[in-house]
């Protein structure tokens, strides 16, 4: 397999996917053409608008995708596709799109087998076995919370350690720490905005300056940089 599953999709201050950019060309090589996009966790926008803002943002780079809700025939365009692009948005919205079209397994066989999978914020989320670390609001009721499995960990996007004066309520490491008590053998990376996962060759790093949290059931949570070993997270 290969993926490239990215915390968010823009960094403060920076314009759509910049920060990324030339992680997917590396990550891409010469495999340019053919790239399928899916942009079901749009919500409040369309995927025409989507599918814009991605190509203007990659147009540097001369990739170029082409959305899914352009093809009659879904499981024809995944079949075919040389590179699978999943983006951001709402993780539940994404979930219960891609049950409905009945292609959850098709891409899960697909990047099985080699082909290249992209993903950000509900798009790496997707990766995981299950979509219950998401942070969304659940604004739609998938069949289930089940996803691709292509990793068996969890991910946590958008990663945040701020704890602000005047908020009472819980913080994302309390969240999860009640994830991993009721599920005490899965591990959760807390993926902080700005990094990446990459997986190839059957190795797992972190790409990016901010380190990343790992979770784990009565074990102290680690923060671990791109220098240190993931590969852990993959048995």
């Amino acid at each position: 397999m290969k993926l490239l599953l990215l915390s968010n999709s823009t960094n403060v201050g920076e314009r759509y996917l910049e920060f990324s950019k030339y992680q997917v060309q590396s990550f891409l090589e010469d495999e340019k053409s053919n790239i399928l996009f899916i942009p079901y966790a749009a919500v409040t926008f369309s995927y025409d608008e989507y599918e814009n803002k991605v190509n203007e943002a990659w147009k540097s780079i001369h990739i170029k995708v082409q959305s899914i809700h352009h093809f009659s025939n879904v499981e024809e365009a995944v079949k075919n596709a040389d590179v699978i692009v999943v983006g951001g948005g709402n993780t539940w919205q994404l979930v219960k799109k891609l049950q409905q079209k009945k292609i959850l397994s098709l891409i899960r066989e697909k990047v099985s087998m080699g082909t290249p999978y992209i993903g950000w914020s509900a798009g790496s989320n997707i990766v995981c076995p299950t979509l219950r670390t998401t942070n969304d609001m659940p604004i739609i009721e998938p069949e289930n919370f089940q996803t691709l499995n292509l990793i068996p960990f969890q991910i946590n996007p958008h990663y945040l350690d701020v704890h602000p004066s005047d908020f009472g309520g819980e913080t994302r490491e309390q969240r999860i720490m009640e994830f991993i008590h009721l599920n005490p053998n899965v591990y959760v990376v807390g993926l902080r905005e700005g990094t990446i996962l990459h997986y190839e060759n059957k190795k797992l790093r972190l790409i990016g300056e901010k380190t990343a949290r790992i979770f784990i059931h009565n074990q102290p949570i680690r923060e671990l940089d791109s220098s240190e070993d993931f590969n852990f997270l993959l048995t």
